[in-house]
């Protein structure tokens, strides 16, 4: 654990699976930031994904629990000036309603549950630093001109003497341990007693129905999850002032496979208990290195390709690509070059279409079986196993503040044509 300068303790983040594991051993699960595992860092860490901006957090079980339970409210003219608000070391949450109206509600300690804040601010009390995502494989030259994220964006409560339960709420708390919600934020009190409130862009949650192991879950519906973590249907539009109708059989306990979108970047939760069932990074090297060994030829430059655990920018002969309109997997040639376009004509099957480098997809969070990598993402080319593709193709992402797309975990490039993936299609075991 790490002490903080508030008095906090954050727990140690697992950067790889070779890392050292925190000595407290009981493992909540983990937060994958979808699109951010790419090929050029592809399955390991980027140059800056160190602390506590990564592109994946670990939640255990801390030495001391610092979750916090609703006490008591109370109706005050000016929040600003409530005790409440002043004392730093008292958690609460307060409600404008009008200018000269607010209600504060108090958070007292809980012993049995552990907090985790997730957030764009790099402040103390934030956890895992979270900033927007940008598609496709080279992020480095692009930067986001306005974050939609909110500075403390949500917080996760779990149950320390049952790690299952790990419930995820709108907002977090600032430094001096507040929540302000203000006069134009989307709040509502029922019958003058417990009140609730939405932030400006809303946190919105997705739950599979079914396993998330295995591939064979149906479609969810992506609903939004308040400050005081109730469920309800998303909005007219990601901001609107009125919340939508709440959905009663519905909970903001986290499942093996939900998603949790901040309007700027979506995070994936892993149950511990699911992750242990799951591919690791070494079985899926294991996939390419068995592709590998069957020595897949290019039929035009006749020689062996090898399927590389992270894309470079140097052009390498062995490099291989796959036609997506056909699926047949070959080397770097000129042949079948389309002179009005970067179409080629694959030279097997005659298909004009494009083409693209192949590249393992090696973030273990992603998969939902430990199949053969037999499929790739149209158009990015990560590679994966079919279950796995198929479930993400059906999975609506939201995308800016107003729109869902499909798109590929790894990268985060909006998948193209239907169904948005193709079948891989080798000229291997030639000797």
């Amino acid at each position: 654990m790490v002490k903080r300068s508030d008095g906090t303790e954050s727990p140690i983040l697992e950067e790889q699976d070779n890392s050292e594991k925190p000595k407290q051993t009981v493992k909540y699960g983990e937060l994958v930031i979808l699109g951010l595992v790419y090929c050029r860092y592809n399955g390991s860490l980027q140059p800056a994904d160190r602390g506590r901006k990564k592109s994946k957090f670990a939640l255990y079980r801390r030495q001391e629990a610092n979750g916090v339970k609703r006490s008591k409210h109370y109706v005050v003219k000016t929040p600003q000036t409530t005790q409440a608000i002043l004392d730093a070391k008292q958690h609460s949450i307060s409600y404008t309603l009008s200018r000269n109206h607010a209600v504060i509600v108090e958070y007292t300690p809980d012993d049995e549950t552990d907090m985790f804040q997730i957030g764009r601010s790099s402040e103390s009390p934030i956890d895992f630093i979270v900033m927007d995502t940008i598609p496709g494989p080279d992020k480095s030259t692009e930067k986001v001109v306005q974050s939609t994220i909110s500075r403390f964006a949500c917080r996760i409560l779990a149950d320390r003497n049952n790690p299952t339960i790990c419930r995820v709420y709108a907002a977090g708390f600032d430094s001096s341990r507040n929540i302000f919600l203000g006069e134009k934020a989307n709040k509502w009190q029922e019958n003058g007693k417990d009140i609730d409130g939405q932030t400006t862009n809303g946190i919105l949650i997705f739950h599979p129905r079914g396993s998330f192991i295995g591939g064979e879950a149906a479609n969810g519906s992506w609903l939004e999850t308040s400050v005081g973590g109730g469920v309800y249907f998303l909005r007219e539009s990601r901001s609107a002032q009125q919340k939508g109708q709440k959905v009663e059989d519905e909970t903001n306990i986290l499942q093996d496979g939900t998603l949790i979108d901040l309007c700027g970047a979506t995070l994936l939760w892993r149950s511990a208990e699911s992750l242990a069932k799951s591919p690791t990074k070494k079985d899926l090297e294991r996939g390419i290195d068995e592709i590998n060994a069957g020595r897949p030829q290019c039929p035009v430059g006749l020689n062996t390709l090898v399927i590389p655990r992270r894309v470079t920018g140097n052009e390498n002969q062995q490099q291989p690509y796959v036609y997506l309109n056909c699926g047949h997997v070959q080397g770097h040639h000129d042949w079948g070059q389309d002179k009005d376009s970067e179409s080629r004509k694959c030279p097997i099957c005659l298909k004009l279409g494009p083409v693209v480098k192949l590249c393992m997809g090696l973030e273990p969070a992603f998969y939902v079986d430990s199949g053969p990598p037999t499929f790739a993402f149209n158009p990015c080319g990560h590679m994966a196993t079919e279950k796995t593709v198929k479930y993400w193709a059906r999975i609506p992402i939201p995308h800016g503040t107003n729109s869902f797309h499909v798109m590929c975990p790894f990268c985060a490039t909006t998948l193209a044509g239907s169904p948005g993936y193709v079948r891989l299609i080798f000229q291997d075991n030639v000797d």
